[in-house]
């Protein structure tokens, strides 16, 4: 039986990694670094020690990860307060059907939390979930399980009843080696074929993880 739910936040409640990859592509490209899409998409969810081991391998040992980094926080910081940012489709069905259903909630996130609790109040969503974790807050971050065993623990649960929500490949690896029922919720790619040993089960949109969960009773 499920009795929480701990998700991931760019991808999958939040559309957000297309502004991630657009503005690292761009934060990289005016530091003189080639980096592409693929790149961009090779770092979703990643902790900053292998965030930087797996950019230098790219580009270099002189790859500023901090500098780099610094810039795409501005511009894309710059370009939400502009534009806004918006749920991803489901997103509140189905954390109101959580709270109903009294399923413990937890965001898992390699975003800080500052910044995650102001871009979920923005889409309204900040109100639904039990528990904020960064990946500041761990010792080792995605795709090591130490985020997802730190939300399990703040909501009193043992990570196997607890569902888990990912959409990159780095953050499949820490739910299920956490211990997690790790649902794919697909966003810029789909990594099914290379994760699927790991996988409990693949949903379309978040709208069709309340069907898993009644399904999986």
């Amino acid at each position: 039986m499920i009795k929480g739910v701990i998700s991931d936040m760019d991808g999958v409640m939040l559309d957000s990694e297309k502004l991630y990859v657009r503005f690292w592509c761009e934060a990289a490209q005016s530091h003189g670094y080639p980096m592409k899409k693929e790149h961009a998409l090779g770092i979703r969810s990643m902790a900053r020690p292998f965030a930087i081991q797996k950019l230098q391998g790219w580009f270099g040992e002189g790859f500023d990860y901090d500098k780099v980094r610094d810039t795409r926080v501005k511009i894309m910081d710059e370009y939400i307060s502009a534009h806004g940012i918006e749920a991803k489709r489901g997103a509140k069905a189905l954390l109101q059907w959580l709270k109903a259903n009294n399923i413990k909630t937890a965001l898992a996130t390699a975003t800080a939390v500052d910044r995650a609790t102001l871009y979920l109040d923005k889409v309204g969503l900040l109100e639904y979930f039990d528990v904020i974790a960064s990946a500041r807050m761990v010792k080792r971050g995605k795709p090591e399980p130490d985020i997802y065993l730190y939300a399990a623990g703040q909501l009193g649960l043992d990570p196997k009843d607890c569902l888990a929500l990912e959409d990159s490949q780095n953050g499949v690896r820490s739910a299920a080696a956490a211990g997690c029922k790790t649902v794919l919720v697909p966003d810029l790619d789909n990594p099914e074929n290379e994760l699927k040993d790991l996988l409990f089960a693949t949903a379309k949109n978040l709208e069709n993880v309340i069907d898993i969960i009644k399904n999986s009773k």
